[in-house]
């Protein structure tokens, strides 16, 4: 079991869903990312389109403390284009951390490397220290590099797929999974036409892994949320939760 170096059990952290629809926002909605907080340190978790704003409704920008971004597809990353301009010219805040895959630099067209972000590149098998959290990664069934993540606090531990095809599976995360945040694009009847999971193989790459607690995020806007619910639940043997704009879970 992957653990944090020197966690003191017991405080734990929580996560804040920004954005949860997959590929493009539906009315009201915003794309993938999220807001973990532990020992008044938060890091924002991908930074999909509409996330930003989002994110200002529980913290402000000047007490962000790190972003981690997955891979290079827009609905993940856009709104770091927002945070870029916060952060230069109306915060003057200088070495803001920004963990990514390799090539994510070349496509954020605001950053004039100016110091503003420093970029800190992450791959497979790597991990690191960013406050309170420990991270590990591991790279996904997807056609860009894609890293999935483990974050420990507390000795507590959530697993987040990022996005996915079956052809990886969450155990490669390790064990002792208290919350599996994984992605359900497809419902069982569409599986195989995009690089993702459906909501059946969600719950069973996460009934696979062990995981206590099972929550499905970036269901594109057409699909049918309770029906993915229902296909997930089933595959994971126990009931499944949905992501929703601000909606938060202690971990």
């Amino acid at each position: 079991m992957l653990t944090a170096p020197g966690a003191a059990r017991g405080e734990g952290f929580t996560l804040t869903v920004l954005g949860c629809d997959g590929s493009y926002p539906g009315p009201g909605g915003a794309c993938s990312g999220y807001l973990l907080r532990s020992a008044g340190f938060s890091t924002l978790m991908d930074a999909g389109s509409g996330t930003l704003a989002s994110l200002q409704t529980h913290v402000g920008l000047h007490e962000l403390g790190a972003a981690v971004v997955s891979h290079e597809h827009p609905d993940h990353w856009s709104d770091l284009e927002g945070l870029y301009v916060a952060l230069r010219y109306f915060l003057g805040r200088r070495g803001f951390p920004v963990y990514a895959p390799e090539g994510l630099r070349e496509l954020v067209v605001s950053d004039k490397r100016d110091g503003t972000f420093d970029w800190r590149v992450v791959s497979d098998g790597d991990k690191a220290q960013i406050g309170p959290f420990h991270w590990y990664w591991s790279r996904t069934d997807h056609p860009v590099e894609t890293l999935a993540s483990r974050v420990e606090a507390g000795g507590r531990a959530l697993a987040y797929s990022a996005d996915s095809g079956p052809g990886w599976q969450l155990a490669s995360l390790g064990e002792g999974i208290n919350l599996a945040l994984v992605e359900a694009s497809l419902t069982a009847g569409s599986e195989g036409t995009m690089p993702h999971m459906s909501a059946r193989q969600a719950g069973t790459t996460a009934a696979g892994a062990g995981a206590e607690r099972l929550v499905i995020t970036h269901v594109p806007p057409p699909v049918d949320r309770e029906k993915s619910r229902a296909e997930a639940a089933a595959a994971f043997g126990r009931p499944v939760e949905l992501a929703g704009v601000g909606r938060t879970w202690a971990i």
